[in-house]
C-alpha cells in the first residue's frame, strides 16, 4: 500500500530529459517506485493524465527568515511548486542574533512587531528549532548572512576589522557552519556588509571552504560597476576556494543595459579556470529594496537610531542630496541612475496611499522635493519603507534566463492574500516568479525548453546546495513534487496588483505530504529545516 500514487503523469525528471509517461508511488516520505502502477494501491489517487509531473522548485535566492513565525503556511511560494526555499541571502539571516541586532530587526520591521514574533534565540541551530517547533509548510535551507556577523561584532562601524574581532566573526561563522548552515551570504550594497573590504570576505569564506558551504553574494554594485563587482565575486570565489554564486543576476539602469553579456563571458572565464561561479535570475525587469538602500553607505553608520538622527539635520541633507546626484567614490545613487519616476512604494505602513505610486507622482502631486520626501518618509517610518525599482531590459532578462549558468530564485520572502502578509503592494515576484518561467518564457515565448526550466528550478539548486536527495525525481528520494498544466500555467501577480495566485498548478506534495490539492493549501506543516550535508 502506498500513501500516494500520481497516475498517468508526463515525468519530467529535473535532469534535463523530455518528459516520460510512468506512475510514480509514495511511501513514507520517499518516491518509493516510478513505473506502470495500475495494479497497486494507495490511501491518495492523484490523476495526473495531460500534466506534468516534476520535482519540487527549490528557490535559490529567497528572504523568507521570519515568515515561518509570522504566517506558517508559506502560501505565495508553495502555491508556485516551490517546496524548498534558500533563505539568509544578501548578507542577512534570522541567525545569529545578539541584543543589538534583535533591536535593529524589529525598530526596521512593523510586519515582526505587529505579529508580536519574539526573536527568542541567539544560534543558528536555536533558530532553526523555532522554526520546526512551529511548524511551516516548506523546507528551508539557511545561509549565514555576512552582516549579521559584522553586526555582532562591529554593530555598524564603517572600519576595517582588527585581527581579534576578524578571529570573533570567523568563530562565530564556524559555530554556524558546524550547525550545518549552507554557506555565507553579502549584501554588499547594504550596511554593514558595504563597510568591508575583498580581504575580510576572502578570510570569512576560508572558513564556509572547510565545511564545503557555498557563498551567496548579492555584488557590490549592479550598475555602472557590474563587471568589477562581478570580477570581485570571482576572486573571492579563487582566492577562498569557494563555489559561488552571484544573487538575482543583471544589469541595472539603461545606460548599463547590455552588459550581463560580459559578465556572463567572465563567468564562463572563471569556470574554466576551475572556479565553481553559477547566478541566479528572477524573471522581471524590476528589483526591490529598502528605500533607505537610496543613500550612500556612510549614512547608516551606527544602526538606525543614527541614520534617522543624521536626516533631521538640514546640512546633512544637503550634502547627501550632493552625493545622491554626484555619487561618492565608486558608489553612484540609484536614484540618479534610474530617475524617480522609476521608483515605486511598495510598502508604507504609515502612508498606504503612497503604495503603488512612484516618487515623481507623489512629489509632483505634493510639490515637493524627492529628496526631502525621501529623508522624511525615512525618519517618520524609521527606516521600514520599501521600493520597488525598474531597472532592467527584458533582453538582458531573457539573456540571463538562457545562459547555461543561472538558476531561479525569486528574491522574496513569503507573502499571502490575507492576513499581516498582505500588506503593502509587494514585488509580484513573491507570487508569481516560478510560474512566469514556465508560463512567459517557456510557453510563449520559447527561450528555454520545459525541461531546461524545470532543471534551473530543481536538480541545479540542489547539486548548488549539496542536496543528493532532493530536486530530482527519482526512486529513494524525498517525495517533493510538483503537477502543473503546462499548457494553463502562468503567474497573475502585477506591480499594481501583486496578492494574486497564479494558475496551473494543481497539486504540491511535500515530503511525501500533500500541501496544494486542485490549487487549495490543505494547511499541512510538515517541512524541515534542513541541514548542510555533513
Amino acid at each position: 500500500m502506498f500513501d500516494v500514487i500520481i497516475r498517468k503523469g508526463r515525468v519530467i525528471d529535473g535532469a534535463g530529459n523530455p518528459w516520460f509517461l510512468a506512475d510514480v508511488g509514495v511511501k513514507d516520505g520517499k518516491i518509493l517506485k516510478i513505473g506502470n502502477l495500475k495494479s497497486e494501491d494507495a490511501e491518495r489517487m492523484i490523476d495526473a493524465e495531460g500534466c506534468i509531473v516534476g520535482p519540487g522548485f527549490i528557490d535559490m535566492h529567497s528572504h523568507s527568515d521570519f515568515t515561518p513565525l509570522i504566517n506558517p503556511y508559506m502560501e505565495s511560494k508553495v502555491r508556485q511548486g516551490v517546496t524548498t526555499e534558500v533563505i539568509g541571502n544578501c548578507g542577512f539571516s534570522a541567525a545569529p542574533l545578539n541584543d543589538f541586532l534583535r533591536q535593529e530587526i524589529l525598530e526596521t520591521s512593523p510586519l515582526l512587531r505587529e505579529a508580536n514574533v519574539e526573536l527568542d534565540w541567539s544560534t543558528m541551530d536555536e533558530y532553526m528549532d523555532r522554526v520546526e517547533r512551529n511548524g511551516v509548510s516548506l523546507n528551508v535551507a539557511p545561509l549565514v548572512g555576512h552582516g549579521n556577523l559584522r553586526s555582532l561584532v562591529l554593530q555598524f562601524e564603517r572600519r576595517k576589522p582588527r585581527e581579534k574581532e576578524l578571529e570573533e566573526m570567523k568563530r562565530i561563522l564556524t559555530r554556524a557552519m558546524e550547525e550545518r548552515a549552507f554557506g555565507m551570504s553579502t549584501g554588499l550594497i547594504y550596511p554593514p556588509g558595504c563597510y568591508a573590504d575583498t580581504e575580510e570576505i576572502v578570510e570569512l569564506c576560508k572558513v564556509v571552504t572547510r565545511f564545503g558551504g557555498l557563498y551567496s553574494s548579492h555584488i557590490r554594485g549592479e550598475e555602472i560597476q557590474l563587471l568589477k563587482s562581478v570580477k570581485e565575486a570571482i576572486e573571492i570565489g579563487e582566492k577562498a576556494g569557494v563555489p559561488v554564486e552571484i544573487s538575482h543576476h543583471k544589469a541595472a539602469g539603461k545606460r548599463n543595459w547590455g552588459r550581463v553579456r560580459d559578465s556572463l563571458k567572465m563567468i564562463r572565464e572563471a569556470r574554466s579556470r576551475g572556479v565553481d561561479v553559477t547566478c541566479d535570475v528572477y524573471p522581471y525587469v524590476a528589483g526591490s529594496f529598502g528605500l533607505d538602500s537610496l543613500l550612500p553607505p556612510h549614512a547608516h553608520e551606527g544602526g538606525v537610531e543614527k541614520l534617522v538622527d543624521r536626516l533631521r539635520s538640514r546640512e546633512v541633507r544637503e550634502k547627501l542630496k550632493e552625493e545622491m546626484m554626484i555619487g561618492v567614490g565608486e558608489w553612484h545613487g540609484v536614484a540618479e541612475v534610474l530617475g524617480w519616476e522609476n521608483i515605486m512604494i511598495a510598502y508604507c505602513k504609515g502612508h498606504p496611499e503612497y503604495e503603488g505610486k512612484r516618487i515623481s507622482e507623489i512629489t509632483k502631486e505634493k510639490n515637493l522635493d524627492p529628496f526631502d520626501f525621501i529623508f522624511d518618509l525615512i525618519v517618520e517610518e524609521m527606516a521600514s519603507v520599501s521600493v520597488v525599482l525598474f531597472s532592467m531590459s527584458e533582453d538582458d532578462v531573457r539573456t540571463v534566463l538562457k545562459s547555461p549558468f543561472s538558476m531561479i530564485g525569486s528574491d522574496s520572502s513569503a507573502r499571502a492574500t490575507y492576513g499581516i502578509l498582505s500588506a503593502g503592494k509587494p514585488h509580484p515576484r513573491a507570487y508569481g516568479t516560478f510560474p512566469r518561467v514556465l508560463g512567459k518564457y517557456v510557453r510563449e515565448e520559447k527561450i528555454l525548453t520545459l525541461q531546461e526550466a524545470i532543471r534551473k528550478m530543481t536538480s541545479f539548486p540542489a547539486q548548488k546546495l549539496g542536496l543528493k536527495d532532493r530536486g530530482l525525481i527519482r526512486e529513494g528520494l524525498w517525495a517533493d513534487i510538483v503537477i502543473f498544466d503546462s499548457d494553463r500555467i502562468i503567474d497573475e501577480a502585477t506591480f499594481v496588483d501583486p496578492h494574486r495566485y497564479p494558475e496551473g498548478i494543481e497539486y504540491v506534495i511535500m515530503n511525501g505530504k500533500i500541501v496544494i490539492e486542485k490549487g487549495e493549501h490543505t494547511k499541512e506543516t510538515l517541512g524541515k529545516v534542513l541541514r548542510r550535508p555533513s
